[in-house]
């Protein structure tokens, strides 16, 4: 992806994350292929970074986000990773919240560039960007529950305001998938294309962007968004009543059935406690 006229933007998460500078577009890609990009605790500390620096910077006006490969965007949390205690420990990670993004509100605009699977995690990462881009072969959805657990970076509350509230609360009470036809239809994207022109395709929407006045697009999203001080103080309850119910589900008896399930490739056997 790296171009003659792209700079690398040095940022932490030893390589798990990538970032340059190309033009006035910061492109950040989660390095992981072979784990199907998900979220380690190097990957929030690259993304994290990244947008702190795409913040701080007036060389910036616009972020894309997507995923190297070209089979998934994000599988979501590294479950491995979770299940050895293996989280960033750092005070930042809080304030960023999932994959160093989710709750990391920044004034610069944010486009998602889909390039294949998305769900649970990886819906939650589009749901907190500001625009998408999806290749054909993109899919998407919160499919938590069928593992006895809650999507609690913010896909819980976010889906019912991005697409009506009913098709919402089917997508993730049942965990079945939508697909980027579905999405496009939906509102969830707004371009749908062949995976070998999904970067331009963002780059093309970025372009659209900066063709206007930078501080002038960016108070624009502060406003749009409910941006002070780098947080969104209207979402504070939604992450309240998350936190509490995605613990309960978390430590429920169901929710180790459903983990073990997964493990053992086998269909669980809930209790409903």
């Amino acid at each position: 992806m790296t171009g003659s006229d792209a700079t690398e933007v040095p940022i932490g998460g030893d390589g798990d994350v990538l970032a340059e500078l190309r033009g006035h577009v910061l492109i950040v890609t989660i390095n992981r292929p072979d784990a199907r990009n998900a979220v380690s605790a190097n990957v929030t500390l690259g993304i994290g970074e990244a947008l702190d620096y795409a913040e701080a910077t007036t060389d910036v006006w616009v972020v894309v986000l997507t995923g190297a490969g070209d089979k998934s965007f994000c599988a979501g949390q590294d479950l491995k990773e979770a299940a050895q205690g293996k989280f960033l420990a750092d005070e930042r990670a809080a304030r960023w919240g999932f994959a160093g993004f989710v709750q990391h509100a920044i004034s610069k605009p944010i486009i998602a560039a889909v390039n294949g699977f998305a769900l649970g995690g990886g819906t939650e990462l589009v749901l907190a960007s500001d625009l998408a881009v999806a290749a054909d072969t993109a899919a998407f959805g919160l499919p938590e529950v069928k593992r006895g657990l809650v999507a609690a970076a913010g896909g819980a509350f976010r889906l019912g305001r991005q697409i009506p509230p009913k098709i919402a609360m089917e997508a993730m009470l049942t965990g079945q998938p939508i697909s980027a036809e579905q999405a496009l239809t939906l509102g969830l994207v707004n371009r749908v294309v062949p995976g070998d022109k999904l970067i331009d395709e963002a780059l093309a929407l970025a372009d659209a962007i900066m063709v206007n006045a930078p501080v002038a697009v960016q108070s624009t999203k502060r406003i749009a968004r409910g941006i002070t001080d780098g947080a969104i103080p209207a979402e504070a309850p939604d992450w309240e009543r998350t936190g509490t119910a995605s613990a309960a589900a978390f430590t429920s008896a169901d929710a180790a059935e459903g983990l073990m399930a997964f493990a053992e490739k086998r269909a669980p056997r809930w209790q409903g406690k």
